[in-house]
C-alpha cells in the first residue's frame, strides 16, 4: 500500500527568501503525523504546497501515490483541510455553512454527532461567534464528510482544554477507521498525546523525523544537585553537561549521553541530595532548535 503522503526534496523560495530547503518525509496510511516547529519554520508553507495552493520551486509531492499538481482537483475531494485562519462567511450561520458543504459533498451522518461532541450552536451567525466557536465550526466542516486524509493547520488553537481533549478523541476515532491525519502544531503536549510520529522543522529544514516513543528514549537527563557548600557551577560543565540554572548551593544541569562523568565530578564534592530524571519531551524537542 502506498504512503498517504510522500514529499521529496521540496523547496520553496519567495524571491530571495528560502522558506523550505529540500525537505523530505513520508506519512503512512492511517497514521497521525505531527508537524512541529515554531512560527515561521515553514509549516504552513508546506501545507499550502500539499494543497496545491502554491507551487514549489522544486521537488515533488505525492498524495496516495498521485502527483499533487497533476491530480490536484481529484485529490482535494479526498482531503479535509483546516487552515490556521478560519475562512468563514461572517453573515452566514453555522447551518448555512453546513448546508452549503452538503450541497457540494452530499449529506453527512456525522454532522449532528460532531455538533453535539463539540458543544456547538449552529444557529448563530459567524460574526457573533467567539474565536473558539469559529474553530468548532471550521472543525465540523473539515471532519463531517470523513475524508480519506485530514490536513490540519494548528487545529486546536482557540479551543479550551476540555474541547481539545474531545478533538483528540475524535481524530483517534477517525484513525481507527483508516483515515490519515497530518497536523501541524507548536503545542508539545498535543503532539505527545495524539501523534504516532513527528517531523520537526526548523528554518525551512527537517531536523528530525521520529516516533514519539523514540524521542522519549533519547539519552538526555535533568539533574538537580544540592551541595553542602557553595560551589562554582562552571566546574561541573563540559561538552555533554550544560548548566541550566544555579542558586547558591543548588545547581540544575542537563546531561546528554553517559551520566558517569557527572557522577565522577560530584563524588569529589559534598552532596546533600541529587535528583536525576529523564528530560521532559519539551526539553528533547528544544534540543532540535538550538
Amino acid at each position: 500500500m502506498p504512503n498517504a503522503i510522500q514529499i521529496e526534496n521540496l523547496e520553496k523560495s519567495f524571491g530571495k527568501v528560502v522558506a523550505l530547503n529540500s525537505i523530505s518525509f513520508k506519512v503512512k496510511n492511517a497514521e497521525i503525523f505531527g508537524f512541529l516547529g515554531p512560527n515561521g519554520a515553514g509549516k504552513t508553507t508546506t501545507i499550502r504546497l500539499m494543497m496545491d495552493f502554491i507551487r514549489p520551486s522544486s521537488g515533488k509531492i505525492s498524495i496516495f501515490d498521485q502527483d499533487s499538481q497533476q491530480f490536484s482537483v481529484g485529490l482535494k475531494k479526498m482531503i479535509g483541510y483546516l487552515p490556521s485562519d478560519n475562512q468563514l462567511y461572517e453573515n452566514w450561520t453555522g447551518n448555512d455553512h453546513i448546508k452549503f458543504s452538503e450541497k457540494l459533498n452530499g449529506k453527512s451522518e456525522l454532522t449532528n454527532d460532531l455538533i453535539n461532541k463539540l458543544d456547538y450552536n449552529p444557529k448563530l451567525r459567524v460574526k457573533h461567534l467567539s474565536t473558539g466557536n469559529k474553530k468548532k465550526l471550521a472543525l465540523i466542516l473539515t471532519l463531517m464528510h470523513q475524508p480519506k486524509l485530514l490536513i490540519l493547520d494548528e487545529p486546536t488553537n482557540g479551543l479550551d482544554p476540555l474541547l481539545q481533549n474531545t478533538f483528540y478523541k475524535i481524530i483517534k476515532e477517525f484513525q481507527a477507521k483508516g483515515i490519515t491525519i497530518f497536523m501541524s502544531s507548536h503545542n508539545l503536549p498535543e503532539i505527545e498525546n495524539v501523534c504516532d510520529r513527528v517531523g520537526i522543522i526548523k528554518n525551512g529544514k527537517m531536523v528530525a523525523i521520529e516516533s514519539i516513543a523514540r524521542l522519549r528514549s533519547k539519552h538526555i537527563y535533568s539533574a538537580i544537585i544540592h551541595f553542602k557548600d557553595k560551589i562554582n557551577p562552571a566546574q561541573l560543565e563540559e561538552k555533554n553537561i550544560q548548566l541550566i540554572s544555579s542558586n547558591n548551593k543548588t545547581v540544575h544541569l542537563q546531561i546528554k549521553g553517559d551520566i558517569n562523568n557527572l557522577l565522577s565530578k560530584i563524588s569529589k564534592l559534598k552532596v546533600l541530595n541529587i535528583q536525576i530524571e529523564p528530560a521532559s519531551l519539551e526539553d528533547i524537542f528544544l534540543e532540535f532548535y538550538k
